[in-house]
Protein backbone atom coordinates (compact mmCIF):
# COMPACT_ATOMS: atom_id res chain seq x y z
CA UNK A 1 0.00 0.00 0.00
CA UNK A 2 0.70 3.64 -0.24
CA UNK A 3 2.45 4.59 2.91
CA UNK A 4 -0.54 6.78 5.11
CA UNK A 5 0.60 9.72 7.37
CA UNK A 6 -1.41 11.66 10.16
CA UNK A 7 0.22 14.75 11.10
CA UNK A 8 0.23 14.77 14.77
CA UNK A 9 1.41 17.21 17.33
CA UNK A 10 3.56 15.03 19.69
CA UNK A 11 5.44 12.37 17.30
CA UNK A 12 5.61 15.10 14.09
CA UNK A 13 4.04 12.54 11.55
CA UNK A 14 2.18 8.97 12.65
CA UNK A 15 3.26 6.50 9.58
CA UNK A 16 0.76 4.16 8.38
CA UNK A 17 2.37 1.13 6.87
CA UNK A 18 0.45 -1.95 6.91
CA UNK A 19 -3.23 -2.12 4.96
CA UNK A 20 -4.69 -3.54 7.62
CA UNK A 21 -3.80 -0.77 10.48
CA UNK A 22 -5.06 1.54 7.98
CA UNK A 23 -8.85 0.06 7.67
CA UNK A 24 -8.82 -0.78 11.13
CA UNK A 25 -8.10 3.05 11.84
CA UNK A 26 -11.27 3.26 9.55
CA UNK A 27 -13.57 0.99 11.57
CA UNK A 28 -16.52 2.62 12.98
CA UNK A 29 -15.40 1.18 16.78
CA UNK A 30 -12.45 3.17 15.84
CA UNK A 31 -13.53 6.08 14.79
CA UNK A 32 -15.96 6.29 17.90
CA UNK A 33 -13.22 7.14 19.70
CA UNK A 34 -12.78 10.83 18.59
CA UNK A 35 -15.76 11.26 20.92
CA UNK A 36 -14.27 9.74 23.35
CA UNK A 37 -11.91 12.50 25.72
CA UNK A 38 -8.60 11.26 26.86
CA UNK A 39 -8.44 13.52 29.99
CA UNK A 40 -12.49 13.62 30.86
CA UNK A 41 -12.89 15.53 33.24
CA UNK A 42 -9.44 17.12 33.69
CA UNK A 43 -10.55 19.14 30.58
CA UNK A 44 -12.48 21.18 32.95
CA UNK A 45 -8.99 22.28 35.18
CA UNK A 46 -6.96 22.17 32.12
CA UNK A 47 -8.93 24.21 29.07
CA UNK A 48 -6.67 22.70 26.37
CA UNK A 49 -7.09 19.29 27.67
CA UNK A 50 -9.47 18.26 25.06
CA UNK A 51 -7.69 15.58 23.28
CA UNK A 52 -9.50 11.92 22.32
CA UNK A 53 -8.74 8.13 22.42
CA UNK A 54 -8.83 8.57 18.95
CA UNK A 55 -5.21 10.69 18.73
CA UNK A 56 -3.50 8.57 21.53
CA UNK A 57 -4.58 5.64 20.06
CA UNK A 58 -2.47 6.59 17.58
CA UNK A 59 -0.06 7.33 19.45
CA UNK A 60 0.44 4.27 21.25
CA UNK A 61 0.76 2.65 17.30
CA UNK A 62 3.50 5.01 16.45
CA UNK A 63 5.75 4.59 19.07
CA UNK A 64 5.34 0.76 19.18
CA UNK A 65 5.57 1.41 15.10
CA UNK A 66 9.21 2.43 15.60
CA UNK A 67 9.90 0.12 18.67
CA UNK A 68 9.33 -3.58 16.65
CA UNK A 69 11.04 -1.81 13.19
CA UNK A 70 14.15 -1.26 15.17
CA UNK A 71 13.90 -4.91 16.58
CA UNK A 72 13.38 -6.27 13.43
CA UNK A 73 16.32 -4.31 12.06
CA UNK A 74 18.79 -5.21 15.03
CA UNK A 75 17.23 -8.31 16.92
CA UNK A 76 16.26 -10.97 13.93
CA UNK A 77 16.93 -13.78 15.97
CA UNK A 78 14.68 -12.91 18.98
CA UNK A 79 12.04 -10.48 16.97
CA UNK A 80 9.62 -11.49 13.83
CA UNK A 81 7.50 -9.44 11.43
CA UNK A 82 4.50 -11.59 13.07
CA UNK A 83 5.49 -10.18 16.45
CA UNK A 84 5.67 -6.76 14.86
CA UNK A 85 2.22 -6.94 13.51
CA UNK A 86 0.96 -8.32 16.72
CA UNK A 87 2.25 -5.85 18.65
CA UNK A 88 1.34 -2.56 16.47
CA UNK A 89 -2.37 -3.74 16.46
CA UNK A 90 -2.48 -4.33 19.58
CA UNK A 91 -1.31 -0.77 20.48
CA UNK A 92 -3.96 0.42 18.14
CA UNK A 93 -6.87 -1.06 19.74
CA UNK A 94 -5.94 -1.04 23.44
CA UNK A 95 -8.54 1.65 24.51
CA UNK A 96 -11.14 0.75 22.09
CA UNK A 97 -13.03 -0.31 24.63
CA UNK A 98 -13.31 2.70 26.58
CA UNK A 99 -16.55 4.53 27.48
CA UNK A 100 -17.97 7.70 28.15
CA UNK A 101 -16.20 9.55 30.99
CA UNK A 102 -14.90 5.90 31.32
CA UNK A 103 -13.79 5.53 34.73
CA UNK A 104 -16.82 7.18 36.61
CA UNK A 105 -19.26 5.42 33.86
CA UNK A 106 -17.63 2.03 35.07
CA UNK A 107 -17.51 2.65 38.49
CA UNK A 108 -21.23 3.28 38.57
CA UNK A 109 -22.88 0.97 35.75
CA UNK A 110 -20.19 -1.90 36.78
CA UNK A 111 -18.68 -1.88 33.18
CA UNK A 112 -14.98 -2.66 32.15
CA UNK A 113 -12.99 -1.21 29.71
CA UNK A 114 -10.67 -3.86 28.88
CA UNK A 115 -13.21 -6.35 28.97
CA UNK A 116 -15.16 -3.99 26.12
CA UNK A 117 -12.11 -3.94 24.50
CA UNK A 118 -12.02 -7.82 24.22
CA UNK A 119 -15.38 -8.12 23.26
CA UNK A 120 -15.30 -5.15 20.67
CA UNK A 121 -11.95 -7.09 19.07
CA UNK A 122 -13.51 -10.70 19.09
CA UNK A 123 -17.26 -9.94 18.32
CA UNK A 124 -17.93 -11.22 14.98
CA UNK A 125 -20.60 -8.13 14.54
CA UNK A 126 -18.01 -5.81 15.06
CA UNK A 127 -15.97 -3.81 12.09
CA UNK A 128 -12.56 -4.45 13.76
CA UNK A 129 -13.05 -8.13 14.56
CA UNK A 130 -13.97 -9.14 10.83
CA UNK A 131 -11.36 -6.58 9.69
CA UNK A 132 -9.00 -8.22 11.80
CA UNK A 133 -9.91 -12.11 10.98
CA UNK A 134 -8.52 -11.48 7.38
CA UNK A 135 -5.30 -12.23 8.33
CA UNK A 136 -6.48 -15.77 10.41
CA UNK A 137 -9.26 -17.09 11.93
CA UNK A 138 -7.74 -16.81 15.23
CA UNK A 139 -6.44 -13.51 15.36
CA UNK A 140 -8.69 -11.20 17.26
CA UNK A 141 -8.20 -14.09 19.93
CA UNK A 142 -4.14 -13.60 19.76
CA UNK A 143 -5.18 -9.73 19.88
CA UNK A 144 -7.65 -10.28 22.86
CA UNK A 145 -5.23 -12.38 24.78
CA UNK A 146 -2.33 -9.63 24.63
CA UNK A 147 -5.08 -6.90 25.96
CA UNK A 148 -5.91 -9.63 28.56
CA UNK A 149 -2.53 -10.49 29.45
CA UNK A 150 -3.00 -14.13 28.79
CA UNK A 151 -0.56 -14.00 25.58
CA UNK A 152 2.50 -16.49 25.67
CA UNK A 153 4.93 -13.25 24.57
CA UNK A 154 5.78 -11.55 27.15
CA UNK A 155 7.68 -9.27 25.20
CA UNK A 156 4.61 -8.33 23.48
CA UNK A 157 2.86 -7.94 26.47
CA UNK A 158 5.23 -5.66 28.08
CA UNK A 159 5.45 -3.66 25.12
CA UNK A 160 1.65 -3.12 25.47
CA UNK A 161 1.29 -3.06 29.39
CA UNK A 162 4.07 -2.71 32.01
CA UNK A 163 5.19 -0.22 33.99
CA UNK A 164 7.09 1.66 30.33
CA UNK A 165 4.92 1.08 27.88
CA UNK A 166 3.98 2.05 24.33
CA UNK A 167 0.53 3.69 26.06
CA UNK A 168 2.39 5.15 29.31
CA UNK A 169 5.05 6.80 26.49
CA UNK A 170 2.35 8.69 24.31
CA UNK A 171 -0.39 9.63 27.03
CA UNK A 172 2.40 11.07 29.46
CA UNK A 173 3.58 13.04 26.38
CA UNK A 174 0.48 13.52 24.66
CA UNK A 175 -1.39 15.28 28.03
CA UNK A 176 1.26 17.25 29.62
CA UNK A 177 1.14 18.51 26.01
CA UNK A 178 -2.07 19.13 25.82
CA UNK A 179 -2.62 20.22 29.62
CA UNK A 180 -0.03 23.16 29.03
CA UNK A 181 2.58 21.19 31.52
CA UNK A 182 6.22 19.96 31.38
CA UNK A 183 5.38 17.32 34.09
CA UNK A 184 5.62 14.66 31.59
CA UNK A 185 8.19 15.27 29.12
CA UNK A 186 10.86 12.90 28.83
CA UNK A 187 13.53 11.71 26.61
CA UNK A 188 11.60 9.46 24.17
CA UNK A 189 14.03 9.80 21.58
CA UNK A 190 16.62 8.03 23.86
CA UNK A 191 14.12 5.62 25.14
CA UNK A 192 13.49 3.96 21.81
CA UNK A 193 17.27 3.64 21.47
CA UNK A 194 18.23 1.83 23.92
CA UNK A 195 14.90 -0.29 24.40
CA UNK A 196 15.82 -3.63 23.45
CA UNK A 197 14.35 -7.40 23.67
CA UNK A 198 15.19 -10.39 25.53
CA UNK A 199 14.56 -14.30 25.23
CA UNK A 200 11.53 -13.66 27.85
CA UNK A 201 10.36 -9.88 28.04
CA UNK A 202 11.96 -6.38 27.45
CA UNK A 203 14.89 -4.66 28.89
CA UNK A 204 17.01 -1.10 28.25
CA UNK A 205 20.44 -0.72 27.96
CA UNK A 206 21.95 0.39 31.17
CA UNK A 207 23.80 3.50 29.35
CA UNK A 208 19.99 4.77 29.28
CA UNK A 209 19.10 4.60 32.80
CA UNK A 210 18.95 8.30 33.18
CA UNK A 211 16.18 8.42 30.07
CA UNK A 212 14.13 6.05 31.78
CA UNK A 213 14.55 7.88 35.42
CA UNK A 214 13.18 10.64 34.12
CA UNK A 215 10.43 8.63 32.51
CA UNK A 216 9.36 7.59 35.95
CA UNK A 217 9.85 11.08 37.53
CA UNK A 218 7.28 12.36 34.71
CA UNK A 219 5.08 10.01 35.24
CA UNK A 220 4.88 10.60 38.65
CA UNK A 221 4.94 14.33 38.39
CA UNK A 222 1.79 14.09 35.88
CA UNK A 223 -0.24 11.98 38.55
CA UNK A 224 0.51 14.28 41.55
CA UNK A 225 0.01 17.76 39.53
CA UNK A 226 -2.33 16.53 36.70
CA UNK A 227 -4.46 13.36 37.02
CA UNK A 228 -4.90 13.91 40.80
CA UNK A 229 -5.43 17.62 40.60
CA UNK A 230 -8.09 18.87 43.29
CA UNK A 231 -10.55 19.95 40.88
CA UNK A 232 -10.99 17.20 38.46
CA UNK A 233 -11.74 14.87 40.91
CA UNK A 234 -14.39 17.59 41.98
CA UNK A 235 -16.02 17.50 38.67
CA UNK A 236 -15.36 13.57 38.77
CA UNK A 237 -17.44 13.82 41.78
CA UNK A 238 -20.01 15.65 40.50
CA UNK A 239 -20.34 13.40 37.76
CA UNK A 240 -20.34 10.23 39.16
CA UNK A 241 -23.28 11.80 42.26
CA UNK A 242 -25.00 13.15 39.02
CA UNK A 243 -25.55 9.38 37.37
CA UNK A 244 -26.12 7.69 40.79
CA UNK A 245 -29.24 10.39 41.15
CA UNK A 246 -30.25 10.15 37.19
CA UNK A 247 -29.89 5.56 38.50
CA UNK A 248 -32.28 6.16 41.97
CA UNK A 249 -34.93 8.45 39.44
CA UNK A 250 -35.37 5.63 36.83
CA UNK A 251 -37.58 3.33 38.09
CA UNK A 252 -40.34 6.39 39.66
CA UNK A 253 -39.79 8.38 36.42
CA UNK A 254 -38.85 6.05 33.26
CA UNK A 255 -40.94 8.67 30.76
CA UNK A 256 -38.77 11.59 31.62
CA UNK A 257 -35.45 9.81 30.64
CA UNK A 258 -36.93 7.64 27.47
CA UNK A 259 -37.34 11.48 26.57
CA UNK A 260 -34.14 12.82 27.26
CA UNK A 261 -31.60 10.16 27.34
CA UNK A 262 -32.90 6.82 25.43
CA UNK A 263 -29.44 5.79 24.86
CA UNK A 264 -28.96 5.69 29.12
CA UNK A 265 -32.24 3.39 29.40
CA UNK A 266 -29.98 -0.16 28.71
CA UNK A 267 -27.88 1.01 31.62
CA UNK A 268 -30.63 2.15 34.13
CA UNK A 269 -31.79 -1.52 33.46
CA UNK A 270 -28.97 -2.92 33.78
CA UNK A 271 -29.40 -4.97 30.55
CA UNK A 272 -27.12 -3.50 28.51
CA UNK A 273 -24.81 -5.13 25.38
CA UNK A 274 -21.87 -4.21 23.18
CA UNK A 275 -23.95 -2.29 20.92
CA UNK A 276 -25.55 -0.11 23.59
CA UNK A 277 -22.30 0.20 24.95
CA UNK A 278 -21.14 1.41 21.81
CA UNK A 279 -23.49 3.92 21.05
CA UNK A 280 -22.33 5.85 23.91
CA UNK A 281 -20.14 8.40 23.59
CA UNK A 282 -19.11 11.85 25.41
CA UNK A 283 -21.16 14.08 23.64
CA UNK A 284 -24.33 11.63 23.86
CA UNK A 285 -23.47 12.36 28.14
CA UNK A 286 -23.45 15.87 27.65
CA UNK A 287 -26.35 16.06 25.90
CA UNK A 288 -28.75 13.80 28.36
CA UNK A 289 -26.92 16.16 31.34
CA UNK A 290 -28.19 19.43 29.29
CA UNK A 291 -31.44 18.12 29.33
CA UNK A 292 -31.16 16.92 33.09
CA UNK A 293 -30.72 20.75 33.45
CA UNK A 294 -34.76 21.16 33.22
CA UNK A 295 -35.67 18.37 35.48
CA UNK A 296 -38.54 18.71 38.00
CA UNK A 297 -36.13 17.01 40.49
CA UNK A 298 -34.12 19.53 42.24
CA UNK A 299 -31.18 17.51 43.13
CA UNK A 300 -30.70 16.04 39.16
CA UNK A 301 -31.06 19.72 37.46
CA UNK A 302 -28.66 20.99 40.29
CA UNK A 303 -26.13 18.10 39.64
CA UNK A 304 -26.61 18.89 36.02
CA UNK A 305 -26.31 22.57 35.86
CA UNK A 306 -23.26 22.49 37.97
CA UNK A 307 -21.75 19.88 35.91
CA UNK A 308 -22.75 21.94 32.24
CA UNK A 309 -21.15 25.09 34.40
CA UNK A 310 -18.43 23.99 35.71
CA UNK A 311 -19.52 24.51 39.28
CA UNK A 312 -16.68 22.59 41.01
CA UNK A 313 -17.34 21.56 44.48
CA UNK A 314 -14.42 22.43 47.21
CA UNK A 315 -12.76 19.68 49.69
CA UNK A 316 -10.33 18.97 52.39
CA UNK A 317 -7.92 16.42 52.50
CA UNK A 318 -7.96 14.12 55.86
CA UNK A 319 -6.69 11.42 57.52
CA UNK A 320 -8.05 7.71 58.24
CA UNK A 321 -8.11 8.99 61.81
CA UNK A 322 -9.91 11.92 60.94
CA UNK A 323 -12.82 9.82 58.60
CA UNK A 324 -15.36 9.81 61.87
CA UNK A 325 -15.69 13.78 61.80
CA UNK A 326 -17.07 13.69 58.37
CA UNK A 327 -20.14 12.80 59.70
CA UNK A 328 -20.54 16.21 61.61
CA UNK A 329 -19.40 18.19 57.97
CA UNK A 330 -22.07 15.94 56.44
CA UNK A 331 -25.07 17.17 58.94
CA UNK A 332 -24.02 21.04 58.59
CA UNK A 333 -24.47 19.98 54.92
CA UNK A 334 -27.74 18.77 55.56
CA UNK A 335 -28.50 21.83 57.79
CA UNK A 336 -28.44 23.78 54.63
CA UNK A 337 -30.78 22.02 52.43
CA UNK A 338 -28.10 19.92 50.44
CA UNK A 339 -28.51 15.82 50.54
CA UNK A 340 -25.18 14.29 51.96
CA UNK A 341 -25.69 11.54 49.34
CA UNK A 342 -25.49 13.88 46.46
CA UNK A 343 -23.75 17.12 47.49
CA UNK A 344 -20.54 15.39 49.67
CA UNK A 345 -18.01 12.68 48.67
CA UNK A 346 -15.14 11.23 50.28
CA UNK A 347 -12.52 10.82 47.10
CA UNK A 348 -9.28 8.79 47.02
CA UNK A 349 -6.38 9.15 44.74
CA UNK A 350 -3.37 7.15 45.38
CA UNK A 351 -0.53 5.83 42.78
CA UNK A 352 2.64 3.56 43.27
CA UNK A 353 4.64 5.23 41.27
CA UNK A 354 7.52 2.50 40.34
CA UNK A 355 7.74 -0.88 42.14
CA UNK A 356 9.63 -4.15 41.58
CA UNK A 357 8.53 -7.51 40.80
CA UNK A 358 6.42 -9.15 44.00
CA UNK A 359 5.38 -12.39 42.75
CA UNK A 360 2.95 -12.85 45.80
CA UNK A 361 1.05 -10.21 45.33
CA UNK A 362 -2.21 -10.03 43.67
CA UNK A 363 -1.38 -8.08 40.59
CA UNK A 364 2.82 -8.44 40.61
CA UNK A 365 4.38 -5.51 38.37
CA UNK A 366 6.65 -6.74 35.77
CA UNK A 367 9.85 -4.66 36.84
CA UNK A 368 12.11 -2.46 34.50
CA UNK A 369 15.13 -4.08 34.02
CA UNK A 370 18.75 -2.60 32.68
CA UNK A 371 21.05 -4.59 30.77
CA UNK A 372 25.12 -3.89 30.85
CA UNK A 373 27.18 -4.91 28.06
CA UNK A 374 28.39 -7.97 30.15
CA UNK A 375 24.98 -9.62 29.06
CA UNK A 376 24.03 -8.94 33.06
CA UNK A 377 20.31 -7.84 33.39
CA UNK A 378 19.83 -5.45 36.55
CA UNK A 379 16.53 -4.12 38.05
CA UNK A 380 16.41 -0.50 37.53
CA UNK A 381 16.21 0.69 41.52
CA UNK A 382 19.60 -1.60 42.46
CA UNK A 383 21.40 1.15 39.91
CA UNK A 384 19.33 3.98 40.40
CA UNK A 385 19.35 5.79 43.79
CA UNK A 386 16.83 8.05 42.80
CA UNK A 387 13.80 5.29 41.34
CA UNK A 388 15.29 3.29 44.67
CA UNK A 389 13.34 6.22 46.16
CA UNK A 390 10.72 5.86 44.92
CA UNK A 391 9.90 2.55 44.37
CA UNK A 392 7.10 1.01 46.55
CA UNK A 393 5.79 4.15 48.14
CA UNK A 394 2.59 5.15 47.75
CA UNK A 395 1.64 8.92 46.99
CA UNK A 396 -1.75 10.71 46.95
CA UNK A 397 -4.39 12.02 48.93
CA UNK A 398 -7.71 11.89 50.01
CA UNK A 399 -10.41 14.19 50.04
CA UNK A 400 -14.04 14.73 51.45
CA UNK A 401 -15.81 17.21 48.44
CA UNK A 402 -19.05 19.15 49.18
CA UNK A 403 -20.45 22.29 47.99
CA UNK A 404 -18.77 25.87 47.70
CA UNK A 405 -21.60 27.42 49.32
CA UNK A 406 -20.28 26.04 52.61
CA UNK A 407 -17.56 28.47 52.79
CA UNK A 408 -20.00 31.58 51.81
CA UNK A 409 -19.37 33.60 55.01
CA UNK A 410 -22.73 35.95 53.67
CA UNK A 411 -26.44 35.06 52.46
CA UNK A 412 -28.33 32.09 52.90
CA UNK A 413 -25.29 30.23 54.03
CA UNK A 414 -24.14 32.58 56.62
CA UNK A 415 -25.71 30.41 59.61
CA UNK A 416 -23.59 27.27 58.99
CA UNK A 417 -20.29 29.60 57.86
CA UNK A 418 -18.87 29.55 61.40
CA UNK A 419 -19.92 25.89 62.86
CA UNK A 420 -18.36 24.46 59.15
CA UNK A 421 -15.21 26.51 58.93
CA UNK A 422 -14.45 26.15 62.78
CA UNK A 423 -14.93 22.00 62.68
CA UNK A 424 -12.60 22.22 59.18
CA UNK A 425 -9.72 24.16 61.62
CA UNK A 426 -10.50 21.80 64.74
CA UNK A 427 -9.82 19.08 62.51
CA UNK A 428 -6.75 20.31 61.10
CA UNK A 429 -7.93 19.92 57.96
CA UNK A 430 -6.12 20.80 54.81
CA UNK A 431 -8.35 22.63 51.79
CA UNK A 432 -7.61 21.55 48.46
CA UNK A 433 -7.12 23.97 45.05
CA UNK A 434 -9.92 24.00 42.74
Amino acid sequence: MIEKVFRDPVHNYINVDHPLIYDLINSKEFQRLRRIKQLGTSGFTFHAGEHSRFSHSLGAYEIARQITAKFEKKYPDLWSEEESLLTKVAALLHDVGHGAYSHSFERLFDTDHELMTQMIITNPETEICQILSRIAADFPDQIASIISHAHPNKKIEQLISSQIDVDRMDYLLRDSYFSGVSYGEFDLTRILRVIRPLEDGIAFDAQGMHAVEDYIVSRYQMYMQVYFHPATRAMEVLLQNLLKRAKVLYPAEPEFFQQTSPLLLPFFRQDSDLMDYLAIDDGVMNTCFQSWMGASDKTLADLASRFINRKVFKSVTFDQADEGSLDELRKLVAQIGFDPEYYTAIHRNFDLPYDIYHPEAENPRTQIELRRQDGQVIELSQLSPLVESLSGTIHGDQRFYFPKEMLSPSGLFAETYNDFSQMIRNNHFYYGEN
